[in-house]
């Protein structure tokens, strides 16, 4: 990995309806420009590791918290009355945005996990912005995905599952349910959810070879807002068009240059998904990982070469 850096800019970009979508940019301000979409729905960019991903002599590297976590405001939590408004859609508009005000014409799109999603919504949203996709931990938002994840694998963990639909309606689709009670006007109501949530994320990722055991989270407050926008994203089919998932559409990606990386032991998100989107993509190289699960060290470095195998050559 490259070494870690700073920010040299950072700002708080506000939208038509008052969100405020917190950028930073680091790297070298003229270099091949180069945006990371973080995962989730509500990871936020964290420490700011994914800068190590970038050659900092080369890249400038952009990246955004999307709307409603990290440093963007209001939090999802704090703003449950518009959570509605917090969509695919939106987060398109707001990448869009940010690339307009910091005047980039193209840049490559780095997206891990639920940021792969993302990154392929916006490249068949805006397909004169991308340059190249480079995807970590591939996921394409489909409704079989979202169902897999939140039921399907129960079947490997049929205690954690059973815990986790104790408050499921009859006839109610799960995840569903989760979305509804953690926008209960309760308090308590939505931090049992919330809770639940944690512990659900944390059982099916349990199979990953670099599984450490312990809470995702040490703060309340962070835990409810990422529990809070990914059952919201997934209850919504992650704002996907109806019959028009990604998958269904990669023929409009055919000739954008994409690396695909995953790991075979992804219980959560298994490889088909990234074995799929390589088949139907002819410009689509695929790498997958052996010996790890959903993100490890091997595919960061993979993403890494993956990345600065795109740019130019040294003059």
């Amino acid at each position: 990995m490259h070494p870690p850096i700073e920010p040299f800019a950072h700002g708080s970009l506000v939208r038509p309806d008052g969100a405020a979508i917190h950028w930073e940019t680091s790297g070298n301000p003229t270099g091949k420009p180069a945006l990371y979409l973080h995962g989730g729905p509500g990871s936020g960019l964290g420490l700011g590791d994914y800068r190590r991903r970038f050659d900092p002599d080369r890249h400038l590297i952009v990246g955004i918290d999307q709307r409603g976590c990290g440093r963007s405001t209001p939090w999802a939590i704090d703003d449950l009355e518009r959570l509605e408004t917090n969509t695919t859609h939106e987060l398109i508009a707001d990448i869009e945005a940010v690339r307009e005000m910091l005047g980039v014409e193209r840049w490559l799109v780095h997206g891990a996990s639920w940021g792969s999603t993302l990154a392929l919504a916006y490249a068949l949203e805006c397909p004169d912005a991308v340059s190249e996709l480079v995807l970590t931990a591939v996921t394409s938002g489909s409704r079989a995905e979202i169902d897999w994840i939140s039921d399907g694998v129960g079947v490997l963990f049929p205690e954690a599952h059973e815990r986790l639909m104790s408050g499921v309606n009859a006839g109610e689709r799960g995840i569903e349910s989760l979305a509804r009670r953690l926008r209960d006007p309760n308090p308590a109501v939505r931090s049992s959810a919330a809770l639940a949530w944690e512990e659900w994320e944390t059982t099916h990722v349990s199979l990953d070879p670099g599984f450490t055991p312990g809470p995702l989270f040490d703060d309340d407050r962070a835990r409810e807002n990422f529990a809070t926008l990914v059952t919201h994203y997934w209850a919504h089919d992650c704002f996907l068009p109806t019959g028009q998932s990604v998958l269904e559409r990669v023929d409009e990606l055919a000739d954008v240059p994409a690396v695909l990386i995953h790991g075979r032991h992804d219980v959560s998100s298994p490889v088909g998904t990234a074995w799929r989107l390589h088949r139907a993509w002819p410009a689509s190289r695929l790498h997958i990982v052996e010996t790890e699960g959903h993100g490890g060290p091997e595919e960061m470095e993979l993403t890494m070469t993956a990345i600065d195998g795109f740019l130019p050559a040294p003059e």
